[in-house]
């Protein structure tokens, strides 16, 4: 089990990983690993997890989310295996955890008091006072 918070553990067998080669420079090594990671952890199956949280989650992952609920994570950061296996899971842990985290409450509106609006009014009049000097002077 991986702790995500305290009330929520997920099972590893929950986990599907992928590996295949990573892009980019990296010489004969890039072409002949499989370094690259793509964790996959179907969000609508899990049973670990609430439906808040699943709701919530669900929009966090935008674009990482696929049809079929499934979270998919690309890491290929490093050039070793298991250092993206663990920025994958890392980066799991901490979209979870942001998902976990109740919204916070909605805020309310106030109106501005008579005082914040005289001190508004006579800033601008100032404003407007030390304006007014600039320009060509009159001479009549």
């Amino acid at each position: 089990m991986i702790r995500i918070t305290p009330s929520i553990a997920i099972d590893e067998s929950e986990l599907r990983e992928d590996f295949l080669r990573a892009s980019g420079p990296g010489g004969q090594n890039v072409q002949k690993v499989e370094s690259a990671v793509q964790l996959r952890f179907n969000i609508l199956a899990s049973p670990n997890l609430s439906e808040p949280v699943r709701a919530r989650l669900a929009v966090l992952a935008g674009r990482r989310l696929a049809a079929n609920g499934d979270l998919i994570i690309a890491a290929q950061k490093f050039r070793s295996r298991e250092r993206n296996r663990a920025d994958a899971l890392e980066r799991l842990i901490a979209l979870i955890r942001e998902a976990a985290r109740p919204p916070p409450p909605p805020r309310r509106p106030t109106r501005p008091t008579l005082a914040s609006k005289k001190r508004r009014l006579d800033g601008k009049k100032q404003r407007g006072a030390i304006k007014s000097f600039r320009g060509k002077p009159d001479l009549d």
